[in-house]
């Protein structure tokens, strides 16, 4: 077990997103999760039923005893629903340690996940300390105003992105129409551009928070970037494809696709 990852995110009772795909993704990576949990909610494949905050007093009490006894080596943000859970968690942060921030704002049943007030206060405090954001392209259009609706969208959007402050951004491309899928990895210095035949399957809940996690257990274990970036998009490409087809809406991922429990039987 190498490279130790502090979440920071609400938690999923489907069990397919949210923290518990975060712990999942990063156990499979050969990583060591810990959390601080901002919200609870009631969920399953067919959406979210409820939300119960978690007080901000808390949130960053669970960052900080974790970060002094454990310590981390990576961090990564998800949900993170209003401005005052937002200030919070900017504010135990640890310097020096890299963060990949998920911009979770919509459920992909459509629940709210970010009160639109919260939308500049996630721009002002959390994207500047990121090493990584991971928006998919609504949250794109939201985090830039632009409209963004093909591959040449995506490229012109990547400066705007990258001004908000962050290290570097991955813009996913799933939301596009067609057989081919496309993320674009920005940095100061260029684009870097993945491209995987699309997976035709509604059992995609929780590829966000998985991606990202993956992405942080290799920044963790001291990958670079876009080595992270690309590990992490082939573990969940291999998750999809094993997919266990559970429940009646979006389904979870087989995020133990990376495990052999026959070397313990």
């Amino acid at each position: 077990m190498r490279g130790r990852v502090l979440i920071v995110a609400g938690s999923d009772s489907g069990g397919g997103a949210g923290i518990q795909a975060d712990i999942k993704a990063v156990t499979a990576l050969g990583g060591f999760a810990m959390t601080a949990i901002t919200a609870l909610t009631a969920q399953n494949t067919e959406g979210v039923h409820g939300v119960l905050p978690i007080p901000t007093d808390f949130i960053r009490q669970q960052m900080e005893v974790v970060l002094g006894d454990l310590g981390a080596d990576a961090l990564k943000t998800g949900m993170l629903h209003d401005s005052p859970t937002i200030e919070a968690v900017c504010d135990a942060l640890p310097p020096g340690i890299p963060l990949v921030a998920d911009p979770v704002m919509v459920a992909k049943g459509g629940h709210p996940l970010l009160q639109p007030d919260a939308v500049e206060t996630l721009k002002r405090r959390l994207v500047p300390r990121a090493a990584l954001i991971t928006p998919n392209l609504p949250e794109a259009e939201v985090l830039t105003g632009l409209r963004i609706t093909t591959e040449a969208e995506m490229q012109a959007a990547m400066p705007a992105l990258l001004t908000l402050g962050a290290g570097a951004v991955l813009l996913k491309g799933g939301h596009l129409a067609g057989p081919v899928l496309v993320d674009l990895l920005g940095t100061p210095h260029g684009v870097i551009r993945f491209e995987d035949a699309r997976i035709e399957t509604r059992h995609t809940h929780g590829t966000g928070c998985t991606l990202a996690s993956a992405i942080a257990a290799g920044l963790a274990q001291g990958l670079a970037l876009p080595e992270a970036v690309a590990r992490a998009r082939r573990y969940v490409r291999a998750a999809i494809l094993a997919a266990p087809g559970f429940g009646r809406g979006h389904g979870p991922l087989n995020h133990a696709v990376t495990l052999d429990p026959g070397r313990i039987a």
